[in-house]
C-alpha cells in the first residue's frame, strides 16, 4: 500500500523506517504531559474552557506544530484531578505505571474478544481476577470479567441474576406471571436503574429501600418491601447492596442483607465499585464483612486503586454462572477449552485494561496499596475532626470510607438560606483557594462532598481549607 500521501509519523513502521520521526513526536508529547502533570497543583481544578469548535475535519492534515498547540489547549482546559486541591469526585491522579500500561496496550492493540486475539491478556485477566475474587473471600470456583466501567459491571451482574433466578436466558420475560423486581437502597447508584431499563425490566422494577440516617440500607424496610412485593404478585429475584455510596461513601450491612437474601432465595449483588478497595487492608477489610456471601460483586480499581480509566470488573462467586447464564458462543471463533472472553461478557471487542492493573499491582505491591488506603483514611479522620470542631458545620453521617459529606448550618440565617450558603462557600473555596468540593443534593438539601483520594493531600492543606471556611463564615456574621 502506498503511504506517501500521509504524514511520515502516521503509523509506526513495522520495519523501523520512521523511528526518528516517531521518537520526536512521542518525546514532545511525553515531555508536555510530564510538565503539565508535574505542575498540576498550580493549575486550576476547574478551568473555564475557551470557546472552541471540535467538529471541523480538515481536508488535509494540519501541521504537527499546530496540532500540538491544539492538544495543549485541550489539556489546559480539561478538568484537573491530578492536583491535591481536587476533592470533588471519586477521580484522582492515576499511577504512572497504569498510564504507561495504557500506552503499551493501545500500541500493540490486542483485542480481548478472544484468546486468539489476546493470548497473553486473556489469560492474565482470568488469573488476576481469580486472585482478586479470592481476596473478596470467594473460593477457587469464582471468577469474573473486566468491563468498561462500573455501570456495565452492574449490568452484567443483574443480567446474570435475572437469567439465573428467572430462567429466561432463552425464552425471555414474556411468559412470567408477574413483574421481576430488584431491591436497592434509595441512595444506590443510578446505574442499577439503567441496567433494569436495558434488561427489559423497566426502571420501576428497582424497588427503593429506605436508608437510615447514616445512609445504610434499612433491614426492616427491606424485609417489608420483599413481603409487599410478593403479596402484590411481583417476582423478587435480587438484592443490590452498596459498599461505598456515591454521596456519603457509606457501606450497607452486607452480612445481614446476605442473610435476608438467603432466607428469600434471592441473588445478592454488591456494588463495591468504590469501597471494594478495602479488601487490600487487613485493618479495614472487616467493613466489607459478609461480601464473600454475595453472588456477584462490582469493583472499580479506577477509583480507590488509582488506575487510569477505564478499569472495572464484575466478579461471580460461581464462575459457572458465566457459562450457563451469560455465554453466547461465537461460531466464527475457534472452540477452545478456554472460553473466549467475548462469549461470557456483555462486551465484544474490548481494550486490554488488565495490563495497567497488573503493572500497577506489580509495581506498588500489596503493602504499598495497603499504606495508600491507610493514609487516605487518616486524612478522612483529620477532615472529620475539623468538621466536628465547628458548631456551624455538620456531617451527614460518620464516614465509612474516605468520602466526607458535610454542610454548613449557619444559624444566623434562616434554614431556607442554608443551601445557598453552601453553594457560595463552594464557590468561595474554588476562587480563593482553588479547592473543589462537589455539591450534591442529598435528602432534599445541598451538601458539600470531599473525596480524600489524592495521595498528595496533606493535613496542612486540610487545615488551610478549614481556615478559609472559618473566614467565609466570619464574613457572613459581620455583614
Amino acid at each position: 500500500m502506498k503511504l506517501s500521501f500521509l504524514p511520515s509519523n502516521t503509523f509506526i513502521d513495522p520495519n523501523g523506517q520512521n523511528i526518528k520521526e516517531i521518537s520526536i513526536l512521542v518525546d514532545q508529547i511525553v515531555k508536555f504531559v510530564i510538565e503539565h502533570a508535574s505542575n498540576a497543583g498550580n493549575h486550576r481544578t476547574l478551568p473555564s474552557p475557551e470557546s472552541s469548535h471540535y467538529g471541523d475535519i480538515p481536508e488535509t492534515g494540519i501541521e504537527l506544530e499546530e496540532l500540538l498547540k491544539k492538544l495543549q489547549a485541550i489539556v489546559k482546559n480539561s478538568m484537573n484531578p491530578l492536583g491535591p486541591n481536587y476533592m470533588g469526585h471519586m477521580d484522582s491522579i492515576p499511577t504512572l505505571m497504569s498510564c504507561l500500561g495504557e500506552f503499551v496496550s493501545t500500541s500493540i492493540n490486542n483485542n480481548m474478544l478472544s484468546l486468539e486475539m489476546s493470548p497473553v491478556f486473556s489469560k492474565m485477566e482470568v488469573q488476576l481476577l481469580g486472585t482478586i475474587a479470592r481476596m473478596f473471600g470467594y473460593d477457587d470456583n469464582s471468577g469474573g470479567v473486566m468491563t468498561s466501567g462500573g455501570s456495565l459491571a452492574n449490568l452484567q451482574a443483574l443480567a446474570a441474576a435475572r437469567n439465573n433466578q428467572l430462567k429466561v436466558k432463552e425464552s425471555g420475560l414474556f411468559g412470567l406471571s408477574g413483574q421481576p423486581v430488584i431491591f436497592a437502597s434509595d441512595v444506590s447508584h443510578t446505574s442499577l436503574h439503567k441496567a433494569a431499563m436495558l434488561l427489559g425490566l423497566g426502571t420501576s422494577s428497582v424497588i427503593p429501600v429506605k436508608s437510615s440516617s447514616d445512609s445504610k440500607m434499612d433491614l426492616d424496610d427491606l424485609r417489608k418491601k420483599i413481603k409487599q412485593a410478593k403479596n402484590e404478585g411481583k417476582i423478587p429475584f435480587a438484592i443490590a447492596a452498596t459498599a461505598g455510596t456515591t454521596v456519603t461513601g457509606s457501606i450497607d450491612p452486607i452480612r445481614s442483607i446476605a442473610d435476608i437474601a438467603k432466607e428469600n432465595g434471592l441473588w445478592l449483588h454488591v456494588d463495591a465499585a468504590y469501597g471494594g478497595a478495602l479488601i487490600f487492608s487487613e485493618t479495614y477489610r472487616d467493613k466489607l464483612n459478609g461480601i464473600e456471601m454475595a453472588d456477584s460483586i462490582t469493583f472499580n480499581p479506577q477509583k480507590w486503586m488509582y488506575i487510569a480509566k477505564t478499569c472495572a470488573m464484575v466478579l461471580f462467586k460461581n464462575h459457572g454462572v458465566l457459562e450457563t447464564d451469560c455465554r453466547i458462543s461465537a461460531p466464527y471463533m475457534n472452540e477452545t477449552a478456554f472460553a473466549n472472553l467475548d462469549e461470557i461478557s456483555v462486551q465484544g471487542t474490548r481494550h486490554a485494561d488488565i495490563l495497567k492493573l497488573y503493572l500497577s499491582l506489580q509495581h506498588i505491591g500489596l503493602k504499598g496499596y495497603r499504606e495508600l488506603l491507610h493514609e487516605s483514611l487518616a486524612l478522612k479522620d483529620e477532615f472529620t475532626k475539623q468538621v466536628k470542631q465547628r458548631h456551624y458545620l455538620e456531617l451527614s453521617s460518620e464516614p465509612d470510607t474516605n468520602v466526607v459529606c458535610f454542610r454548613g448550618i449557619p444559624h444566623h440565617l434562616d434554614e431556607a438560606q442554608w443551601d445557598n450558603w453552601n453553594l457560595e462557600l463552594q464557590q468561595f473555596l474554588l476562587n480563593e483557594e482553588n479547592v473543589f468540593f462537589s455539591l450534591p443534593a442529598y435528602r432534599g438539601n445541598r451538601w458539600l462532598r470531599a473525596v480524600l483520594l489524592n495521595p498528595f493531600i496533606s493535613n496542612t492543606l486540610i487545615q488551610r481549607v478549614f481556615e478559609k471556611i472559618d473566614q467565609f463564615y466570619d464574613q457572613g456574621i459581620s455583614r
